[in-house]
């Protein structure tokens, strides 16, 4: 369990590292070659450097973002600095069911492997907004989209597991926020009610979602027997454009909450480390915060509560696909 202690004097935790590693420290050593990832929101911030490094330890990326202005820039930003970076970019808005399905037909039309899905992009604190698709921003942005995203790949990284004999490993970005929700966690009957939304809990609620997701995933793909694992980080608190809604806020924030900050290079050190270190072979249905595995809150290690969010998007995504 990390402690406070530990986040704040940045003490390295079971695995060896702490909230003061950095994604370059926690791969160390580690030769991907041979792997292909998608990062989503692999751009800006903690996903970009995630891109980076992941680039950096040979593994084929492919970043997904709504930008594409941004993700030729991210592009240029990974090559000037590793000019044998294999590093593609596709766009991807995951607020819009048919974007996903779209980026999807794309993907598999290449023909190539996935091993690594690193569920990173979302909104954070804006203000009530629906999606083209008619759903709260924050919940489709942040877990409606990439559980859409995640059960449209799943038989290419069955395939690619089965076929190489490697891990496939998903990688769902929750937060700490998951702990600040609506009363009964996820409201159902209420995603899109205007009335009585909260932007600070409505992100908790999307961010929630996200452990339950891969809880759920992950239960599912153990009963299947497939070799691929899947859990959630919180990747710390860290200034990035994801809260360009409430930088006044954090600003202030940060000003008597200094110590818990981390920087980039820190922040995309535990999204680094499960989607890529070989200890965590076998590794599946946890939460991780600081590179080490971390006790989410009741309503994250509720599996009735996880079945049902699973049923419910997948419902909600059936009647917004395509025929």
């Amino acid at each position: 369990m990390v402690g406070i202690w530990s986040l704040v004097t940045g003490k390295a935790g079971p695995s060896g590292f702490g909230s003061a590693s950095t994604a370059e420290q926690v791969t160390d050593g580690i030769d991907a070659s041979n792997l292909t990832a998608i990062i989503t929101g692999g751009a800006s911030g903690i996903g970009l450097e995630t891109a980076r490094v992941t680039c950096l330890r040979k593994a084929h990326v492919i970043i997904a973002v709504r930008n594409m202005d941004s993700a030729k820039e991210a592009k240029q930003h990974i090559l000037h600095e590793n000019q044998s970076a294999r590093v593609d970019i596709m766009k991807l808005d995951l607020s819009s069911v048919k974007s996903v399905e779209s980026f999807v037909d794309n993907f598999i039309a290449l023909d190539l492997p996935l091993n690594i899905l690193i569920n990173n992009a979302g909104v954070m604190f804006c203000p009530f907004r629906l999606s083209e698709d008619g759903v709260e921003m924050q919940f489709a942005t942040n877990h409606l989209g990439h559980f859409h995203l995640t059960n449209l790949l799943l038989d290419k990284m069955k395939q690619t597991a089965k076929a190489t004999g490697i891990e496939g490993r998903i990688i769902n970005l929750s937060s700490i926020a998951h702990t600040y929700t609506y009363e009964d966690g996820i409201q159902f009957d209420a995603i899109n009610n205007k009335i009585g939304y909260s932007d600070k809990k409505a992100y908790g609620q999307s961010k929630l979602a996200n452990i339950l997701h891969a809880n759920e995933l992950s239960r599912r793909l153990k009963e299947e027997g497939v070799n691929i694992t899947a859990n959630s980080v919180h990747p710390g608190v860290i200034m990035t454009p994801l809260m360009r809604h409430s930088s006044l806020l954090m600003n202030f924030l940060k000003m008597f909450t200094f110590y818990i900050w981390k920087n980039v290079p820190q922040g995309a050190a535990t999204t680094c480390y499960v989607a890529l270190h070989p200890s965590l072979k076998g590794v599946t249905g946890k939460y991780f915060l600081d590179c080490n595995e971390f006790q989410p809150s009741a309503f994250a290690r509720d599996k009735i509560l996880g079945s049902k969010l699973w049923d419910f998007s997948n419902k909600l995504i059936k009647s917004l696909s395509k025929p």
